[in-house]
């Protein structure tokens, strides 16, 4: 069973917003700093977005700087990202993933320390 679950993808034209969300399931989650990666047709997985366990620390990817926030509920044990002013080059499969905090502000840009991986979620944006 995977213990992540991401939801919210869809189709949304040039200019427009979307939101995320991933559950952890059967994990403290608050154990956990996590982050979110998109993999475009064609393209390898790259890092979007990062959040430590606390939500106290965030990273961004240069690329989508600006236009993300991502924030995260330990009592629901969710992760969120809120995409804005998306581009038809933001088309890609989004995942959120789960990596075991190192200390109190870790965040992660390196997609082979995280532990846990969801299924993706697809966006597409049209022009």
């Amino acid at each position: 069973q995977v213990p992540l679950v991401e939801s919210g993808g869809g189709s949304v034209q040039a200019g427009g917003s979307l939101g995320l969300s991933c559950v952890l399931s059967g994990r403290t989650f608050s154990n956990y700093a996590m982050g979110w990666f998109r993999q475009a047709p064609g393209k390898e997985r790259e890092f979007v977005a990062s959040i430590s366990w606390n939500g106290a620390t965030t990273y961004y990817a240069d690329s989508m700087k600006g236009r993300l926030a991502i924030s995260r509920n330990n009592a629901k044990n969710t992760v969120y990202l809120l995409m804005n002013n998306l581009k038809p080059e933001d088309t890609a499969v989004y995942y959120c993933a789960a990596t075991v905090s190192l200390h109190t502000n870790y965040v992660e840009t390196k997609e082979n320390a995280y532990d846990y991986w969801g299924q993706g979620t697809r966006v597409t944006v049209s022009s």
